[in-house]
């Protein structure tokens, strides 16, 4: 749920079981409530402009600094737009899709082609899609059925064509496919068999290849013409698996790495390809480095950043960080990012992120020094009641820092420092992976809940990612033990720092953080009030057993984070672990939503635990959507699940609710069991055609 910024290496074995309208505030509505930390007195923000459509999203740049594009709603639908980089306003959408939104856009090297990825219905299995810009024509370059298409590379000095993974051969794993963009044609480079990721230069050739071991970590190849030699030339356990290459330089000379052997966070190093000298660029104690911004022209690492309580950037290039300087004193207050940059670097897409205030997206043109506002996401939000976000560091009672975010109500923190004045009801919100993390932001979910009387807290427990390997690695065989604990933990710090009380604390999350919430109310049946649980597993084993098959490469490392399936004492591990054999101490209310295909975390994980209470006559609700996945993408349902959360929460907690109205009629919600215990949703879908 945390969007990574800029450039990060990907790690290609973790398995991240993570997710991921405007309304004008003259409709803002009040609520009364007599709920702790409530004054009554703080508009509603309505849920559409939270997690409405925004009116655009996501700006790039063509590499030629020419054309502009965005992602913007057409019929309600997110589709590619795109203009001439000086004429914004003669924008005009290049992809018409009716059904489900285009998740992103990225242009072609040769800046004649917007590509984009999209799925069916949420079941991952991308294709990748073309537009020519000139001509409108749109081109499925991988027109294969249930395949995953995964990006490998592009280039500066092959600019019309890019690398591909496809598993059509194999659905276990991607080879490595040279596709001419102009011409569609899709050429063998070399097959994957066996390897977790393949990583070319600029010239497209692929130079490594990374097959995960026997020890949990990776062995890294050097390849030649297509065939990756028989030995590797480095090694990691699962202790050092956080260490991966980030990438050439455009000559093929430098190759970069995160690298944690040796250390306990990630420090960022320049090789030398030829002589194998490894160079320390940069390093910190508290998080793990991979964030970098490079130049477009050459591939050299210019700044890199260090996200541990906040996003703090340090910068090699002395005119990067003169470029920086200048923006934050014209953007005022809050993260300065680049969302793009032409290959002569002369023009950029910057946005700020002020966390409680809208967030704005513009042009930068840097000889001249001038900022040309292309839009604000989302207008709506102009003038809302956002609250600040605080970081805190709370200590596990092993003394383990847990870097956490905390957002308080207007009505219990009105100086806005993060020191609460009064309790208010709290909702602990658990962000999925688990190997990911929470960060500072703006954040929509935190937002919502603190405009509704709730104090939220994310917290990035142990396993989180981007805290050093002692930290990741202190979550293995964990699930629902110090995992379970440190989300405990706290919450105990809520309650002494009067944040809540005791008995006024929800549990909600996606993915991971369902698993937490389930977790929640069958391990600790009585600390938490109600739980609500958006497509979490419930049963560990069933989890292993129906990974999707492009997830081969990542098993080995899954089983040692988790417990090995294959053995008995992995099974014993995984069982402990799993909600589903629990279910009969749930005493508490629980919501579940689930989207029917997702390839993640597969239905029959919601289904097995509701089943399971049905059987021992405990109430629970259950919203099924049967065109999600892994989340809920669409609008309609974002909207109409938080609006039923909503109601659940307010009938748990006390906090404020503004009405279901046509949210469920909107949605494709199929409430399969328990609509009686959401306040009004039962008369809500029976109104559904």
């Amino acid at each position: 749920m945390h969007a990574v910024r800029l450039l990060r290496s990907p790690r290609p074995v973790a398995l991240v079981l993570a997710l991921a309208a405007t309304l004008p505030l003259t409709a803002l509505a009040h609520n009364h409530g007599k709920a702790m930390g409530h004054d009554g007195e703080t508009p509603l923000i309505p849920r559409a402009a939270l997690f409405g459509n925004p009116v655009k999203a996501g700006a790039q740049l063509s590499p030629n600094g020419q054309w502009l594009s965005w992602l913007a709603p057409v019929n309600g639908v997110m589709n590619v737009w795109v203009a001439p980089v000086d004429k914004p306003e003669a924008a005009k959408a290049v992809t018409d899709s009716k059904d489900r939104p285009i998740p992103g856009a990225f242009w072609s090297g040769n800046s004649e082609q917007i590509l984009f990825v999209k799925d069916n219905a949420g079941d991952e299995n991308f294709r990748l899609y073309g537009v020519d810009v000139k001509t409108g024509q749109q081109r499925d370059y991988t027109p294969f059925e249930k395949v995953r298409v995964r990006m490998m590379g592009g280039s500066r000095a092959r600019p019309d064509e890019v690398l591909v993974g496809i598993n059509n051969r194999d659905p276990r794993w991607h080879d490595a496919h040279l596709l001419n963009l102009k011409t569609g044609e899709l050429k063998l480079v070399m097959e994957g068999t066996g390897y977790a990721g393949l990583m070319p230069d600029d010239s497209l050739a692929v130079r490594m290849a990374m097959r995960p071991n026997a020890a949990g970590g990776m062995d890294f190849f050097q390849v030649k013409e297509g065939k990756a030699e028989d030995k590797p030339f480095l090694s990691t356990n699962l202790e050092d698996s956080s260490t991966s290459p980030l990438g050439y330089t455009l000559d093929g000379k430098t190759l970069y790495w995160m690298d944690a052997r040796d250390r306990d966070t990630t420090a960022v190093y320049a090789e030398d390809v030829a002589t194998g000298k490894r160079t320390l660029l940069a390093e910190d104690a508290r998080a793990d480095l991979g964030s970098t911004l490079r130049d477009p022209a050459t591939g050299v690492v210019q700044a890199y950043s260090v996200d541990y309580l906040t996003n703090e950037w340090h910068f090699l290039d002395k005119k990067l960080k003169a470029d920086f300087d200048w923006l934050q004193k014209q953007l005022g207050k809050g993260e300065i990012y680049v969302a793009s940059r032409t290959r002569d670097d002369d023009k950029w897409i910057v946005g700020i992120d002020p966390v409680s205030k809208v967030a704005a997206t513009y042009l930068y043109d840097r000889k001249a020094k001038k900022l040309r506002a292309l839009y604000t996401a989302r207008p709506a939000l102009e003038g809302a009641p956002l609250v600040p976000m605080h970081p805190v560091e709370i200590k596990a009672r092993d003394g383990l820092t847990l870097p956490s975010y905390l957002t308080l109500p207007k009505a219990a923190d009105a100086n806005g420092d993060g020191k609460p004045e009064k309790a208010a009801p709290l909702v602990l919100l658990v962000h999925g992976g688990p190997w990911a993390r929470d960060g500072y932001g703006y954040n929509s979910q935190h937002q919502w809940l603190a405009n509704r009387g709730y104090a939220v807290l994310s917290v990035n427990f142990r396993a989180s990612t981007g805290f050093g390997k002692k930290f990741l690695n202190a979550g293995n065989k964990q699930w629902g033990l110090a995992m379970h604990n440190d989300l405990l933990d706290a919450v105990e710090w809520a309650v002494k720092q009067g944040v809540t009380t005791k008995d006024k604390v929800a549990i909600m999350g996606g993915s991971y953080g369902g698993y937490a919430a389930l977790a929640g109310v069958t391990f600790t049946p009585t600390t938490f009030a109600c739980a609500v649980d958006i497509v979490g597993p419930s049963n560990l084993e069933t989890l292993l057993g129906t990974i999707p098959p492009y997830w081969e490469a990542g098993k080995k490392q899954m089983y040692s984070r988790m417990g090995d399936p294959t053995t008995d004492e992995g099974k014993a591990i995984l069982r402990a672990a799993s909600p589903l054999y629990k279910a009969d101490q749930i005493v508490r209310p629980l919501l579940i939503g689930q989207g029917a295909n997702d390839p993640r975390v597969k239905q029959a994980e919601s289904d097995q635990i509701v089943t399971a209470m049905q059987a021992k006559n405990i109430p629970v609700t259950y919203a099924l959507y049967p065109d999600e996945g892994h989340g809920f993408a669409k609008p309609n349902n974002r909207i109409g699940f938080n609006a039923m959360a909503e109601a659940f929460l307010g009938q748990c907690l006390g906090g404020r609710v503004e009405p279901l109205g046509e949210t469920q009629r909107a949605s494709t919600v199929q409430v399969v069991h328990g609509a009686e215990h959401v306040p009004g949703l039962k008369d809500a879908v029976a109104k559904k055609p």
